[in-house]
């Protein structure tokens, strides 16, 4: 019985910090998609602009001048490499959501134990 009461304590800490790491991972997803979404306004802001327009980019304290087309072209870049990241995060959620679920099982196997 011991045993088996050690077994539930670990088995719910590591489905705590699934838990915990899951939740991380929404939060990352969430800041992703803010992200994605903000760049995806500035994309469109380029359509009502054309290639003679004055586009600056503050860096730092300073507003920079900036190459239509290399501005344009750093947005697209951004926007690719958030969608990456999103599918990264997106497969570690489904992975994490999946351990927590094994670990559910188990929890549930083991109490189910315990009260036999």
């Amino acid at each position: 019985m011991a045993d088996t009461k050690q077994d539930f304590e670990k088995i719910s800490l590591e489905f705590s910090n699934a838990q915990r790491n899951l939740n991380e991972l929404m939060t990352a997803r969430s800041t992703l998609e803010t992200q994605y979404q903000e760049n995806k306004i500035v994309l469109s802001e380029f359509d009502h602009l054309n290639e003679d327009s004055k586009i600056y980019k503050l860096t730092g304290p300073i507003l920079m001048p900036q190459d239509y087309s290399e501005a344009k072209l750093n947005v697209n870049k951004r926007i690719e490499f958030i969608e990456g990241e999103i599918k990264r995060v997106e497969t570690k959620i489904g992975d994490e959501e999946k351990k927590i679920e094994a670990y559910r099982e188990k929890l549930i196997a083991i109490r189910t134990k315990m009260n036999s």
